[in-house]
């Protein structure tokens, strides 16, 4: 099979490796589409502690290619539509019982992360990948690769608005209007909640007045937290999302909160320095900041049946597709500052 091997930062190539073996309770897939996440962006850089060579592309879609003797036959069959949950959840440790597998305590010192005998990674950027059966989640038959490929991010921005309690008509802000800002945008409005976007670009501004965004802001004209404070009655906005990584703006996601109101940091800060808070406002409005990370099962089960359903196209916002043999474009385009999600097409 082919691959894509980041061998050390910048450095990458296409190698022939061999295709990996599935043991009983395993299937094969055969990587159809896989999207270029942020992170994939900072592995590429090196702008991470994991170790090299590895496999990135955590975003993927593709079809059963081989199925283990274990596998339960009635649910899966060689040729299906399939996504997996990408953490490697322990399903024993005690987040895993308590629900929260998406912050499993064996799924960072898995080999997806660390591998001293060999590739480290999620496998995404090759044409074979294995996942645990019990890890699938199957498409119909008429689901594009493309959006399926979506299924992870959807799955992390359902997450993080599953995190609140937004009611109809409450006042939402989207900090930052790339990929994830967007995905946050449109779900959001499905959920009934008037979304104001904060974002320096105006094409995004306008990309996302177009994707249902009651208003938007420029936080470069002025003074953004005061901008949501004019629009919302002096309150500011009962949940405020922030998707970008600057440590000063996840300070300013705080002070746009109204009394009573949630900032939920969906993004990771990068770098993570620390940021201030006034504890006082926090203690005195009762407000509340709650992060947002990798999605839950549920969440993934969610974004399929959005997805797959036709609830929601996030194929709005794919920048472009490359054959994996243009990974050199992609990653560039990728790494943009002004892009969308770009995928990369593993065959036809």
């Amino acid at each position: 099979m082919k691959a894509i091997i980041l061998n050390q930062p910048k450095d990458f190539s296409i190698k022939e490796i061999d295709k990996p073996r599935i043991k009983d309770d395993e299937v094969l897939i055969r990587v159809k589409a896989s999207g270029i996440c942020t992170n994939d962006v900072r592995d590429f850089n090196g702008d991470c502690n994991y170790s090299y060579p590895r496999i990135g592309g955590h975003e993927y879609g593709g079809v059963i290619e081989e199925i283990g003797a274990a596998v339960n036959k009635a649910h899966f069959k060689k040729g299906d539509k399939v996504v997996p949950y990408i953490i490697d959840d322990c399903k024993e440790c005690y987040y895993c019982k308590h629900g929260d597998e998406n912050i499993c305590e064996h799924h960072a010192h898995s080999h997806i992360f660390h591998n001293p005998e060999g590739l480290s990674g999620y496998g995404g950027f090759g044409e074979f990948v294995v996942a645990k059966a019990d890890d699938l989640f199957v498409y119909a038959e008429d689901t594009p690769f493309e959006k399926m490929a979506f299924t992870e991010p959807v799955a992390c921005v359902i997450n993080s608005i599953n995190r609140t309690d937004i009611k109809f008509g409450d006042d939402v802000v989207v900090i930052g209007g790339g990929t994830m800002g967007l995905l946050h945008v449109i779900l959001l409005r499905q959920r009934g909640a008037r979304v104001i976007l904060s974002e320096p670009l105006a094409e995004r501004r306008e990309k996302a007045l177009s994707l249902g965004c009651s208003n938007v802001i420029d936080p470069m004209a002025g003074d953004a937290v005061e901008a949501v404070k004019a629009l919302t009655g002096g309150r500011g906005a009962n949940f405020v999302f922030n998707t970008t990584a600057i440590p000063v703006i996840a300070g300013q996601a705080v002070e746009m909160t109204a009394p009573t109101g949630t900032t939920i940091m969906f993004s990771s800060i990068h770098p993570n320095e620390k940021v201030p808070v006034d504890m006082g406002a926090i203690h005195s409005y009762q407000k509340t900041i709650t992060g947002a990370v990798s999605p839950t099962v549920l969440s993934f089960h969610e974004a399929v049946q959005m997805i797959e359903k036709r609830l929601l196209d996030p194929t709005v916002l794919t920048e472009k597709i490359y054959d994996y043999q243009e990974f050199d474009e992609a990653i560039k385009t990728a790494s943009r500052p002004d892009t969308y999600k770009v995928i990369l097409k593993f065959g036809e």
